[in-house]
């Protein structure tokens, strides 16, 4: 069956085909009675069952989903319905912990650690939402060999993008990509160190939001870098992706960084103003895409034409100093923190799991048949060569080289010019999958805003051979709302 005509598939009794959910209009069904959480989780259910073999988009369902949505009827039969995800299932990254399911980051080595609810998950847990299991990923975020292979993990095995044959679905979240784009859930959530959000939702041709650094907790998130990492939504349109944002949103006691959200979380849907275009000043970022090649570069012209006849005032192009310079700082701050970070958390975790990040390498060796069948762990073992310590000044001068460039890069274009967002390609259409030499990934515009912990917001743009593109809106801290009215506006625009 092709992707098309599984999209087709109905949800019995509503017309609604499995490609054109929306939350608002699954909500309207649900409320209207023609609908019941139970029949829609069932009906996402059935479908991981029957595609999932073949997409490896999913490493388990969760045995509480059906319970989770016959109490949602009950909220609604009782007019306490928690708002509109209530009875809504969403698929979470495997590297998010879920009471009943532990987060294990795509590894045996995490398979009996203790599964709690991350704050993230208790906050859809209390919107209403249905947890319906965990989405795969690549191995422990894309963190832990070079070369890898993006959506390969030894639990989940390697996730396909629905949109060609043997092509990657680009990662780390790519299990959460992959279900939005075949309609495995109407909603997704992943995480995102540097791309992992937007890199998987544009080749997979759905829309991701990494959200600004401190918007949505860590809490019960493997972790690669407090300094970066973040969880986002992936879903099929930038409102049901402003929906699910509202609700992952919120200031965590436990997570530090969540501090500097008070004051700045928000209704996200209030602002998906469909004029939202008209009058806006975007940068055209054309130098994060100069290796594209013509057929892609062709989905930028096209993107910006489309902005323009919208009213937006393009700037074209802007420069953003020294983005190129970024990643070697980071990469250097990414393997100390790391160290720290996964030690602390193995400390804090209760369960059966190796103890810190010496333990994993040894039981990654002790199971190499399996877990080294197609890629080592090069960047496990440069982590743990490093001292793990945030204290060290060779690391803290990587972190703030890091931060300092990416900043000044986004802060001087956005400041000079009076933008309201930069945008740029996301990346290029999804490679074929290869598990001898690993990711064919030439170029990407994530950086400037992971490093920074700026946000940024993917919508597909166009088609490359039927391979999505997406086009990214950047912006400067907390500018959530004025990105989702820009990225709603063009979405809208393209389906005109």
């Amino acid at each position: 069956m092709s992707l098309s005509e599984s999209l087709a598939q109905t949800i019995d009794g509503t017309g609604i085909a499995a490609g054109g959910v929306s939350v608002a209009r699954l909500a309207s069904e649900l409320t209207g009675g023609r609908l019941t959480a139970a029949d829609l989780t069932a009906f996402y259910l059935h479908r991981v069952e029957r595609l999932n073999p073949s997409l490896h988009a999913v490493i388990t369902v969760s045995p509480q989903a059906v319970a989770e949505a016959a109490a949602s009827d009950t909220r609604r039969a009782a007019g306490a319905t928690r708002g509109q995800l209530d009875g809504i299932p969403v698929l979470i990254k495997d590297n998010i912990a879920a009471e009943l399911l532990p987060a294990t980051a795509g590894s045996p080595a995490l398979e009996f650690a203790a599964a709690e609810d991350a704050f993230l998950v208790s906050r859809l847990r209390a919107a209403g939402a249905v947890i319906l299991g965990k989405a795969n990923l690549s191995e422990w975020a894309n963190f832990r060999s070079r070369p890898s292979s993006s959506g390969l993990s030894t639990l989940g095995g390697q996730a396909v993008n629905p949109h060609g044959a043997g092509r990657s679905p680009s990662g780390s979240s790519s299990g959460s990509a992959v279900a939005i784009a075949a309609g495995l859930a109407p909603l997704a959530v992943g995480t995102e160190t540097d791309g992992s959000i937007v890199s998987p939702a544009a080749a997979c041709g759905v829309v991701g939001i990494k959200p600004t650094l401190g918007l949505v907790s860590r809490t019960g998130v493997v972790p690669i870098s407090a300094a970066q990492d973040t969880a986002g939504p992936m879903t099929r349109t930038v409102a049901d992706a402003a929906m699910l944002l509202t609700a992952l949103a919120g200031v965590d006691p436990a997570d530090p960084a969540t501090q500097a959200a008070a004051g700045h979380v928000a209704d996200y849907p209030a602002f998906l103003e469909p004029t939202a275009l008209e009058g806006a000043r975007l940068g055209v970022w054309r130098e994060a895409s100069q290796q594209a090649n013509a057929a892609t570069a062709a989905v930028l012209e096209s993107a910006v034409e489309r902005l323009g006849r919208q009213g937006a005032q393009l700037v074209d192009p802007v420069q953003l100093p020294d983005a190129d310079k970024i990643n070697e700082p980071e990469f250097a701050a990414l393997t100390v923190e790391f160290k720290h970070d996964i030690n602390a958390y193995l400390s804090g975790l209760a369960g059966d799991h190796p103890a810190d990040l010496a333990g994993l390498i040894a039981f990654n060796a002790g199971n190499g048949t399996t877990i080294l069948e197609h890629f080592g762990q090069e960047l496990f073992e440069a982590a743990n060569a490093t001292g793990g310590d945030l204290a060290d000044p060779g690391y803290r001068e990587h972190r703030a080289a890091a931060n300092r460039l990416a900043r000044a890069a986004l802060d001087s274009v956005l400041t000079d010019n009076r933008l309201d967002a930069v945008i740029a390609l996301t990346g290029h259409p999804a490679w074929l999958i290869d598990h001898v030499l690993g990711d064919y990934h030439s170029w990407a515009s994530s950086s400037p805003a992971a490093v920074a912990g700026y946000p940024s917001i993917t919508v597909p743009a166009g088609t490359v051979c039927g391979l999505p593109v997406g086009l990214s809106f950047i912006g400067p801290a907390w500018s959530e709302p004025r990105l989702l009215g820009l990225a709603h506006s063009f979405e809208l625009a393209g389906q005109r």
